[in-house]
């Protein structure tokens, strides 16, 4: 049974195959390595250059940057990108972003980690803007769109499905690890705040050498915060069965710093946290929210602008830029404030244990949010098994077929299934 440090490990391999690291001949010792001089602007631009080709997700991402700034130009060693990659797999937020803050970082100190990210965030952010005011301007709500709609919703709720099951592979590797995600699947169904099954999961996992006591952390303050829950409680927490409530940016911007500070081992674990404070709120549909997640699939971005797209649909530009703002500022905050302290902190065996605790609590907390989600699409499907089979087929492909263009191809199939076959 691998232990969580091997598991990073194996990421950091996995990630290191597709880039081309293997047979380059190059090592921490071989040459002198460091980024060449660059105005603050030129730096803009470099990364800049990045996000407008920021497609297939932070593996590709990730290898764009090695083969560039590694490979091809030799900005830091092999051996120091692997490890800063193994490190910001470990903190939560977009870890393509959190690369480039860190090595703008190395090129011009913090000012240089600031506008290093500004630069790959700003084409996301702009398009899914645009892709925002168009959609409140000319398809939500547009009837003859719904079948078009649904169809989408349909297949991105396979991406997600999928999504679960990955991130579960490299989290959950032994039975403590499974019962903390179970626990987080089970909190969320039956109305537990988000934050008791991650807080109980980190610590029960800090003292995974004790598995009594760690399962007696695991369980009691869950029993405890169910057993608190008024009448109904259940019932009135879950997103779909809030009423509205008033729009703010200051919740807004909660909102995405929830999900900046939580999204651990990949940006679909953002999901569960916009979604409560949002749908939750009853500030946007659950059908909206999956629309938003579709579009960012299709983004030179990183997952997590689809907090854009919802802080758009609720409270226009300004909305999406505080929500953005909360997204992505702990991304900024690790390498910024943790520069020269970050790769000591992170090998500390107590809170590497403790951070592996909350993924798997993470992992079951999305897995529940799945099935929320899927219920509240299931509500607006006439025709189930034409629905099923969709979900099905797109399934398979998100399974068993690899590269860049899948995400985009499954929702452009979802979208013309939807059109011609409505469900």
């Amino acid at each position: 049974m691998r232990t969580p440090g091997q598991a990073i490990v194996a990421q950091v391999r996995s990630i290191r195959r597709m880039c081309g690291a293997k047979g380059r001949g190059m090592n921490d010792k071989s040459d002198a390595f460091g980024p060449p001089r660059l105005s603050l602007w030129a730096l803009f631009l470099k990364f800049l250059g990045f996000g407008l080709l920021a497609f297939g997700g932070p593996v590709a991402q990730i290898a764009m940057l090695r083969k560039v700034l590694v490979e091809q130009e030799r900005w830091i060693a092999p051996g120091r990108f692997n490890r800063l990659l193994a490190v910001l797999q470990i903190l939560p937020g977009p870890e393509a972003h959190e690369l480039c803050v860190h090595l703008g970082m190395v090129a011009r100190g913090r000012a240089g980690g600031i506008v290093a990210g500004l630069g790959f965030m700003v084409p996301g952010l702009v398009l899914m803007l645009a892709a925002g005011a168009a959609y409140t301007r000319w398809i939500e709500g547009n009837i003859g769109l719904a079948g078009l709609l649904l169809g989408v919703q349909i297949v991105v709720l396979a991406i997600i499905l999928r999504a679960v099951v990955r991130i579960g592979q490299h989290v959950v590797e032994d039975g403590l690890l499974l019962c903390i995600a179970l626990v987080g699947l089970a909190s969320p169904l039956l109305g537990v705040p988000f934050y008791v099954p991650l807080a109980s999961g980190g610590i029960a996992y800090a003292f995974a050498h004790r598995p009594i006591l760690a399962i007696a952390i695991l369980l009691t303050p869950v029993i405890l915060a169910v057993a608190l829950l008024p009448v109904g409680g259940s019932e009135q927490l879950r997103p779909q069965a809030i009423a509205h409530a008033a729009v703010t940016l200051p919740m807004l911007f909660v909102a995405g710093l929830k999900g900046g500070l939580l999204t651990f081992g990949g940006a679909y674990t953002a999901i569960p946290y916009v979604r409560a404070d949002t749908v939750g709120r009853g500030w946007i549909s659950d059908g909206a929210f999956l629309d938003g997640i579709a579009l960012a699939g299709v983004l030179p971005a990183p997952l997590v602008i689809f907090a854009t797209f919802t802080g758009y649909i609720v409270g226009g530009p300004a909305g999406a830029l505080v929500i953005t703002l909360g997204m992505f500022l702990p991304a900024f905050a690790f390498s910024l404030v943790f520069f020269e302290r970050l790769e000591a902190v992170i090998a500390n065996p107590a809170l590497h244990h403790g951070l592996t605790g909350v993924a798997a609590a993470v992992v079951g907390i999305i897995a529940a949010t799945f099935i929320q989600l899927a219920q509240a699409t299931a509500m607006r499907v006439d025709h189930a098994w034409a629905a099923m089979a969709l979900a099905g087929v797109a399934l398979v492909l998100v399974w068993r077929v690899k590269g860049a263009w899948v995400t985009p191809a499954i929702v452009a199939g979802g979208a013309i299934a939807g059109w011609l076959f409505p469900f």
